[in-house]
Protein backbone atom coordinates (compact mmCIF):
# COMPACT_ATOMS: atom_id res chain seq x y z
CA UNK A 1 0.00 0.00 0.00
CA UNK A 2 1.38 3.57 -0.79
CA UNK A 3 -0.24 6.27 1.12
CA UNK A 4 -1.46 9.35 -1.16
CA UNK A 5 -2.50 11.30 1.65
CA UNK A 6 -3.31 12.40 5.39
CA UNK A 7 -5.20 15.52 6.35
CA UNK A 8 -6.81 16.25 9.65
CA UNK A 9 -9.67 18.24 10.54
CA UNK A 10 -11.76 19.35 13.77
CA UNK A 11 -15.53 18.08 14.08
CA UNK A 12 -17.11 19.89 15.91
CA UNK A 13 -21.33 18.60 16.32
CA UNK A 14 -23.91 20.56 18.78
CA UNK A 15 -25.33 18.26 21.30
CA UNK A 16 -29.51 18.02 21.59
CA UNK A 17 -28.60 18.63 25.43
CA UNK A 18 -25.91 19.44 27.61
CA UNK A 19 -23.16 16.51 29.51
CA UNK A 20 -22.21 17.90 32.70
CA UNK A 21 -20.14 16.39 35.45
CA UNK A 22 -17.48 17.24 38.00
CA UNK A 23 -14.43 17.77 35.70
CA UNK A 24 -16.55 19.63 32.44
CA UNK A 25 -19.80 20.57 31.11
CA UNK A 26 -20.15 19.92 27.18
CA UNK A 27 -22.76 21.25 24.33
CA UNK A 28 -21.14 20.29 21.52
CA UNK A 29 -18.75 17.48 20.16
CA UNK A 30 -14.68 18.50 19.70
CA UNK A 31 -13.24 15.57 17.84
CA UNK A 32 -10.95 14.72 15.66
CA UNK A 33 -10.88 13.31 12.38
CA UNK A 34 -8.01 11.84 10.19
CA UNK A 35 -8.32 10.70 6.84
CA UNK A 36 -6.17 8.39 5.18
CA UNK A 37 -5.95 7.95 1.51
CA UNK A 38 -4.36 6.19 -1.40
CA UNK A 39 -4.93 6.20 -5.21
CA UNK A 40 -8.52 3.89 -4.54
CA UNK A 41 -9.21 4.10 -0.78
CA UNK A 42 -9.56 6.62 2.06
CA UNK A 43 -9.59 5.43 6.21
CA UNK A 44 -11.08 7.39 8.57
CA UNK A 45 -9.93 8.18 11.98
CA UNK A 46 -11.20 9.60 15.00
CA UNK A 47 -10.40 10.83 18.57
CA UNK A 48 -11.26 13.10 21.01
CA UNK A 49 -8.79 15.14 23.03
CA UNK A 50 -9.18 16.32 26.46
CA UNK A 51 -7.00 18.63 28.56
CA UNK A 52 -8.07 16.95 32.00
CA UNK A 53 -8.02 12.98 30.59
CA UNK A 54 -4.78 12.96 29.05
CA UNK A 55 -3.42 16.94 28.90
CA UNK A 56 -4.26 17.46 25.17
CA UNK A 57 -6.20 19.89 22.95
CA UNK A 58 -6.71 19.87 19.34
CA UNK A 59 -3.61 22.37 19.24
CA UNK A 60 -1.21 19.96 20.34
CA UNK A 61 -2.73 17.11 18.51
CA UNK A 62 -2.79 19.16 15.01
CA UNK A 63 1.57 19.87 15.91
CA UNK A 64 2.12 15.99 16.51
CA UNK A 65 0.03 15.17 13.19
CA UNK A 66 1.99 17.79 10.96
CA UNK A 67 5.17 16.97 13.04
CA UNK A 68 4.56 12.69 12.10
CA UNK A 69 2.74 13.11 8.44
CA UNK A 70 5.54 12.92 6.34
CA UNK A 71 7.38 10.09 8.10
CA UNK A 72 3.75 8.11 8.41
CA UNK A 73 3.38 8.51 4.02
CA UNK A 74 6.70 7.48 3.93
CA UNK A 75 7.13 4.95 6.42
CA UNK A 76 3.43 2.66 6.68
CA UNK A 77 2.50 0.02 3.83
CA UNK A 78 1.29 -2.66 6.06
CA UNK A 79 0.05 -3.73 9.50
CA UNK A 80 3.78 -4.38 10.42
CA UNK A 81 5.18 -1.67 9.35
CA UNK A 82 2.52 0.26 11.19
CA UNK A 83 3.44 -1.83 14.15
CA UNK A 84 7.26 -1.16 14.08
CA UNK A 85 6.40 2.65 13.65
CA UNK A 86 4.34 2.84 16.70
CA UNK A 87 7.55 0.92 18.86
CA UNK A 88 9.46 3.52 17.94
CA UNK A 89 7.59 6.46 18.52
CA UNK A 90 6.03 5.19 21.90
CA UNK A 91 7.07 7.68 24.05
CA UNK A 92 5.45 10.33 22.07
CA UNK A 93 1.77 8.61 21.36
CA UNK A 94 2.52 8.09 25.57
CA UNK A 95 2.20 11.93 25.76
CA UNK A 96 -0.48 12.27 22.52
CA UNK A 97 -2.60 9.21 22.90
CA UNK A 98 -5.65 11.30 21.23
CA UNK A 99 -3.45 12.12 19.04
CA UNK A 100 -2.11 9.00 17.97
CA UNK A 101 -6.11 7.36 18.21
CA UNK A 102 -6.92 9.20 15.31
CA UNK A 103 -4.50 8.62 12.79
CA UNK A 104 -4.65 4.87 13.74
CA UNK A 105 -7.60 3.98 13.23
CA UNK A 106 -7.57 5.96 10.14
CA UNK A 107 -4.38 3.95 8.60
CA UNK A 108 -5.95 0.53 10.05
CA UNK A 109 -9.33 0.89 8.13
CA UNK A 110 -7.74 2.43 5.40
CA UNK A 111 -5.08 -1.01 5.33
CA UNK A 112 -8.15 -3.11 5.95
CA UNK A 113 -9.94 -1.59 2.71
CA UNK A 114 -6.64 -2.02 0.55
CA UNK A 115 -6.95 -6.00 1.43
CA UNK A 116 -10.61 -5.60 0.73
CA UNK A 117 -11.39 -7.02 4.26
CA UNK A 118 -12.79 -6.16 7.59
CA UNK A 119 -10.12 -4.83 10.34
CA UNK A 120 -11.14 -7.41 12.39
CA UNK A 121 -9.30 -9.80 9.73
CA UNK A 122 -6.50 -7.81 9.32
CA UNK A 123 -5.88 -8.01 13.09
CA UNK A 124 -6.78 -11.40 13.21
CA UNK A 125 -9.14 -11.12 15.58
CA UNK A 126 -13.04 -12.53 15.90
CA UNK A 127 -15.42 -11.08 13.23
CA UNK A 128 -18.56 -8.63 14.81
CA UNK A 129 -20.82 -11.30 16.02
CA UNK A 130 -24.09 -10.76 18.59
CA UNK A 131 -25.24 -7.78 20.06
CA UNK A 132 -23.85 -5.47 22.57
CA UNK A 133 -24.60 -4.09 26.15
CA UNK A 134 -24.60 -0.63 26.70
CA UNK A 135 -24.30 1.22 30.78
CA UNK A 136 -26.62 4.27 30.96
CA UNK A 137 -24.02 6.95 31.97
CA UNK A 138 -26.09 9.68 33.61
CA UNK A 139 -24.28 13.16 34.03
CA UNK A 140 -25.31 16.09 36.40
CA UNK A 141 -28.67 18.09 35.75
CA UNK A 142 -31.57 19.32 37.81
CA UNK A 143 -33.16 17.14 39.86
CA UNK A 144 -36.25 17.22 37.26
CA UNK A 145 -33.98 16.68 34.27
CA UNK A 146 -32.37 13.77 35.71
CA UNK A 147 -35.31 12.24 36.88
CA UNK A 148 -36.83 12.26 33.18
CA UNK A 149 -33.69 10.87 31.63
CA UNK A 150 -33.80 8.05 34.75
CA UNK A 151 -37.26 7.11 33.20
CA UNK A 152 -36.30 7.54 29.90
CA UNK A 153 -33.65 4.60 30.07
CA UNK A 154 -35.62 2.34 32.33
CA UNK A 155 -38.27 2.52 29.36
CA UNK A 156 -35.83 1.15 26.76
CA UNK A 157 -35.15 -1.24 29.20
CA UNK A 158 -31.67 -0.54 30.93
CA UNK A 159 -29.97 -2.32 34.03
CA UNK A 160 -26.09 -1.19 34.29
CA UNK A 161 -25.84 2.97 35.38
CA UNK A 162 -23.53 5.08 35.78
CA UNK A 163 -23.89 8.21 38.20
CA UNK A 164 -21.91 11.11 38.04
CA UNK A 165 -21.10 12.78 41.55
CA UNK A 166 -21.00 16.59 42.04
CA UNK A 167 -19.73 16.59 45.81
CA UNK A 168 -23.31 18.14 46.50
CA UNK A 169 -24.27 15.41 49.09
CA UNK A 170 -27.76 15.79 48.93
CA UNK A 171 -28.19 16.41 45.25
CA UNK A 172 -25.99 12.66 44.52
CA UNK A 173 -27.87 11.13 47.30
CA UNK A 174 -31.07 12.18 45.76
CA UNK A 175 -29.75 11.11 42.25
CA UNK A 176 -28.65 7.64 43.75
CA UNK A 177 -32.18 7.09 45.27
CA UNK A 178 -34.01 8.39 41.79
CA UNK A 179 -32.19 5.44 40.25
CA UNK A 180 -32.54 2.94 43.20
CA UNK A 181 -36.26 3.96 42.96
CA UNK A 182 -37.29 3.42 39.33
CA UNK A 183 -35.15 0.72 38.29
CA UNK A 184 -35.53 -3.13 39.38
CA UNK A 185 -32.20 -4.57 40.14
CA UNK A 186 -30.17 -1.77 38.78
CA UNK A 187 -26.52 -2.26 38.87
CA UNK A 188 -24.93 0.97 40.06
CA UNK A 189 -21.42 2.18 39.45
CA UNK A 190 -20.35 6.07 40.47
CA UNK A 191 -17.73 8.44 38.76
CA UNK A 192 -16.19 10.83 40.57
CA UNK A 193 -14.20 12.92 37.95
CA UNK A 194 -11.06 13.20 40.46
CA UNK A 195 -13.43 14.93 43.14
CA UNK A 196 -11.46 15.02 45.87
CA UNK A 197 -7.77 15.06 47.17
CA UNK A 198 -7.69 13.04 50.25
CA UNK A 199 -9.03 9.24 50.75
CA UNK A 200 -10.00 10.22 53.72
CA UNK A 201 -12.48 13.06 51.70
CA UNK A 202 -13.56 9.77 49.55
CA UNK A 203 -14.45 7.50 52.01
CA UNK A 204 -16.53 10.08 54.45
CA UNK A 205 -18.64 11.21 51.55
CA UNK A 206 -19.61 7.34 50.30
CA UNK A 207 -20.31 6.19 53.53
CA UNK A 208 -22.87 9.26 53.72
CA UNK A 209 -23.74 8.81 50.38
CA UNK A 210 -25.04 5.12 51.79
CA UNK A 211 -26.12 2.96 48.56
CA UNK A 212 -25.35 -0.41 47.51
CA UNK A 213 -22.77 0.25 44.54
CA UNK A 214 -19.90 -1.95 42.99
CA UNK A 215 -17.27 0.30 42.36
CA UNK A 216 -15.95 3.90 42.13
CA UNK A 217 -14.38 5.26 39.12
CA UNK A 218 -11.65 7.98 39.81
CA UNK A 219 -12.80 9.16 43.25
CA UNK A 220 -8.76 11.34 43.69
CA UNK A 221 -6.87 13.50 41.96
CA UNK A 222 -4.86 10.80 39.12
CA UNK A 223 -2.50 8.69 39.96
CA UNK A 224 -2.99 8.57 43.88
CA UNK A 225 -2.65 4.64 43.72
CA UNK A 226 -1.83 4.04 47.60
CA UNK A 227 -4.63 6.47 48.31
CA UNK A 228 -7.09 4.42 45.85
CA UNK A 229 -6.29 0.89 47.58
CA UNK A 230 -6.98 2.48 50.78
CA UNK A 231 -10.32 3.77 49.57
CA UNK A 232 -10.45 0.48 48.20
CA UNK A 233 -10.10 -1.51 51.41
CA UNK A 234 -11.78 0.62 53.88
CA UNK A 235 -14.94 0.41 51.55
CA UNK A 236 -14.82 -2.79 50.17
CA UNK A 237 -15.34 -1.58 46.04
CA UNK A 238 -13.37 -1.45 43.60
CA UNK A 239 -11.79 1.34 41.85
CA UNK A 240 -12.25 2.38 38.11
CA UNK A 241 -9.19 3.74 36.55
CA UNK A 242 -9.94 6.06 34.24
CA UNK A 243 -7.53 9.52 33.40
CA UNK A 244 -5.12 6.60 36.10
CA UNK A 245 -4.70 4.52 33.36
CA UNK A 246 -3.35 5.26 30.21
CA UNK A 247 -0.64 3.11 29.13
CA UNK A 248 0.38 -0.74 29.89
CA UNK A 249 3.54 -0.01 32.04
CA UNK A 250 1.06 1.11 34.78
CA UNK A 251 -0.08 -2.31 35.41
CA UNK A 252 3.07 -1.84 37.57
CA UNK A 253 1.34 -0.16 40.27
CA UNK A 254 -1.69 -2.88 39.87
CA UNK A 255 0.27 -6.16 39.96
CA UNK A 256 0.23 -7.09 44.09
CA UNK A 257 -3.67 -6.26 44.49
CA UNK A 258 -4.92 -6.98 40.65
CA UNK A 259 -8.44 -7.84 42.24
CA UNK A 260 -8.83 -4.14 43.66
CA UNK A 261 -9.05 -2.83 40.07
CA UNK A 262 -11.32 -2.11 37.11
CA UNK A 263 -9.73 -0.03 34.09
CA UNK A 264 -11.48 1.71 31.45
CA UNK A 265 -10.81 1.35 28.20
CA UNK A 266 -11.62 4.13 25.95
CA UNK A 267 -10.22 4.02 22.50
CA UNK A 268 -9.16 7.75 22.03
CA UNK A 269 -7.41 8.12 25.90
CA UNK A 270 -5.77 4.49 25.33
CA UNK A 271 -3.73 5.53 22.43
CA UNK A 272 -5.76 3.65 19.40
CA UNK A 273 -7.26 0.27 18.97
CA UNK A 274 -3.69 -1.41 19.23
CA UNK A 275 -2.83 -0.09 21.92
CA UNK A 276 -6.53 -0.73 23.30
CA UNK A 277 -5.98 -4.37 22.48
CA UNK A 278 -2.81 -5.10 24.48
CA UNK A 279 -4.29 -3.57 27.88
CA UNK A 280 -6.82 -5.74 27.81
CA UNK A 281 -4.97 -8.53 26.84
CA UNK A 282 -2.47 -7.43 29.78
CA UNK A 283 -5.66 -7.31 31.87
CA UNK A 284 -6.94 -10.61 31.21
CA UNK A 285 -3.78 -11.80 32.52
CA UNK A 286 -3.75 -10.54 35.25
CA UNK A 287 -7.53 -11.72 36.18
CA UNK A 288 -8.50 -7.66 36.23
CA UNK A 289 -11.93 -6.58 34.86
CA UNK A 290 -12.20 -3.89 31.94
CA UNK A 291 -15.12 -1.09 31.04
CA UNK A 292 -14.82 -0.13 27.65
CA UNK A 293 -15.81 3.66 27.92
CA UNK A 294 -16.39 6.30 25.73
CA UNK A 295 -15.91 9.96 25.83
CA UNK A 296 -18.61 12.40 25.74
CA UNK A 297 -19.32 13.19 22.37
CA UNK A 298 -17.97 10.25 20.42
CA UNK A 299 -19.33 9.70 16.83
CA UNK A 300 -20.05 6.28 15.11
CA UNK A 301 -16.04 5.81 14.12
CA UNK A 302 -15.16 5.50 17.77
CA UNK A 303 -18.13 3.25 18.48
CA UNK A 304 -17.82 0.74 16.19
CA UNK A 305 -13.68 0.93 17.11
CA UNK A 306 -15.20 -0.19 20.38
CA UNK A 307 -16.45 -2.80 19.15
CA UNK A 308 -13.56 -4.86 18.29
CA UNK A 309 -12.42 -4.77 21.35
CA UNK A 310 -15.47 -5.82 23.30
CA UNK A 311 -16.30 -8.32 20.72
CA UNK A 312 -12.76 -10.04 21.07
CA UNK A 313 -12.61 -9.84 25.02
CA UNK A 314 -16.19 -10.28 26.29
CA UNK A 315 -14.94 -12.79 29.02
CA UNK A 316 -13.21 -9.59 30.58
CA UNK A 317 -15.49 -6.87 29.45
CA UNK A 318 -18.07 -5.87 31.97
CA UNK A 319 -19.72 -2.87 31.00
CA UNK A 320 -19.85 -0.44 27.83
CA UNK A 321 -20.56 3.21 27.67
CA UNK A 322 -21.29 5.12 24.73
CA UNK A 323 -23.45 4.31 21.72
CA UNK A 324 -25.26 7.65 22.41
CA UNK A 325 -25.08 8.63 18.56
CA UNK A 326 -27.81 11.51 17.56
CA UNK A 327 -29.95 10.45 20.98
CA UNK A 328 -27.00 13.39 22.11
CA UNK A 329 -25.43 14.49 18.93
CA UNK A 330 -27.62 16.62 16.16
CA UNK A 331 -26.20 14.45 13.72
CA UNK A 332 -23.77 11.88 12.46
CA UNK A 333 -21.43 11.47 10.34
CA UNK A 334 -21.39 7.86 9.52
CA UNK A 335 -23.84 5.67 7.69
CA UNK A 336 -25.06 3.46 9.27
CA UNK A 337 -24.90 5.31 12.09
CA UNK A 338 -24.30 2.75 15.56
CA UNK A 339 -25.91 3.32 18.73
CA UNK A 340 -27.76 1.80 21.13
CA UNK A 341 -31.29 0.72 21.00
CA UNK A 342 -33.97 -1.34 23.32
CA UNK A 343 -32.84 -3.26 25.94
CA UNK A 344 -29.83 -0.78 25.75
CA UNK A 345 -28.28 -2.39 22.86
CA UNK A 346 -26.37 -2.08 19.76
CA UNK A 347 -27.93 -5.46 18.36
CA UNK A 348 -26.78 -8.19 16.25
CA UNK A 349 -28.60 -6.33 13.11
CA UNK A 350 -27.37 -3.26 13.30
CA UNK A 351 -24.02 -4.99 13.09
CA UNK A 352 -24.77 -7.09 10.61
CA UNK A 353 -25.63 -3.61 8.45
CA UNK A 354 -22.41 -2.78 8.49
CA UNK A 355 -19.97 -3.11 5.48
CA UNK A 356 -17.66 -5.74 5.19
CA UNK A 357 -14.24 -3.56 3.96
CA UNK A 358 -12.26 -1.33 7.16
CA UNK A 359 -14.69 -0.51 9.73
CA UNK A 360 -17.50 -0.84 7.23
CA UNK A 361 -19.07 2.88 7.51
CA UNK A 362 -19.71 5.12 4.77
CA UNK A 363 -19.20 8.96 5.61
CA UNK A 364 -21.62 11.42 4.60
CA UNK A 365 -21.33 14.58 6.12
CA UNK A 366 -19.99 17.41 4.28
CA UNK A 367 -17.84 18.09 6.66
CA UNK A 368 -15.51 14.90 6.40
Amino acid sequence: MKIFDLTIERLEIPFKLSFSHASATRNMTDSIIVKAKTQQNVGYGESCPRIYVTNETYQSVSTFFQTHKSSLIVSISNLVSLKLWISEHRNGIDRNPAAWCAIELSLLDLLAKELNCTVESLLQLPELSGSYDYTAVLGDSSLDGFSKLVERYNLMGFVDFKIKLTGDIEHDKAKCDLVVGKVKHARIRLDANNLWYTSDEAISYMRELGHSIFAIEEPLQANNYDDLLSISTELGLKIILDESFLRLQQFSYLLDTPDKWIINIRVSKMGGLLRSIDIVNKAKQLQIDCIVGAQVGETTILTRSALTVVNAYRDVIIAQEGGCGTYLLKHDICDPILMFTAGGKITEGQVASLGERGFGLIMHSPQV
